[in-house]
């Protein structure tokens, strides 16, 4: 079972964040789940730390059926100080997330719909040249105060 290999600490200055690169596999979701406790768990936010690790298994599943890419950069972050923002980075920027609408018959395809019921916001970020991105980050935030 690969570990974490950076023992998470909090961030002295500037917003908080983590992130390490894994193989893009199946297996890398329990690797996720535990990198969102862990980050959630220095920052003194457990309450949020059962969504954040869901969201994160689905953006997981997501990279690892719908791109070919062999690394996947694992994200978590407070992207401003009453939001927690949980994302995945690959490297294939023509596979853009698309909210779909799965079948009550079908196995698979609820993902995005999960996250876009559980999270506050979620999207995606191209990285790279406007004209030739070599990567996108698809997140998803969670409020700090809940439904405030």
């Amino acid at each position: 079972m690969t570990s974490l290999i950076t023992p998470l600490q909090d961030a002295p200055i500037g917003r908080p964040a983590y992130s390490q690169t894994f193989p893009c596999e199946p297996a890398t979701a329990e690797i996720g789940r535990r990198l969102v406790r862990d980050a959630l768990g220095v920052w003194r936010l457990d309450n949020l730390a059962d969504v954040a690790a869901l969201i994160m298994s689905e953006l997981i599943a997501n990279a690892v059926r719908h791109t070919s890419c062999h690394s996947i950069r694992l994200i978590v972050g407070r992207s401003s100080a009453i939001r927690v923002r949980v994302g995945v980075v690959d490297r294939a920027p023509s596979r853009l997330p698309v909210l779909g609408q799965a079948r009550e018959d079908d196995e698979s395809g609820r993902g995005l719909l999960l996250i876009d019921g559980i999270a506050d916001r979620w999207g995606y970020d191209l990285y790279g040249p406007d004209k030739r991105p070599w990567g996108k980050e698809v997140w998803a935030e969670l409020l700090i105060g809940g439904d405030e």
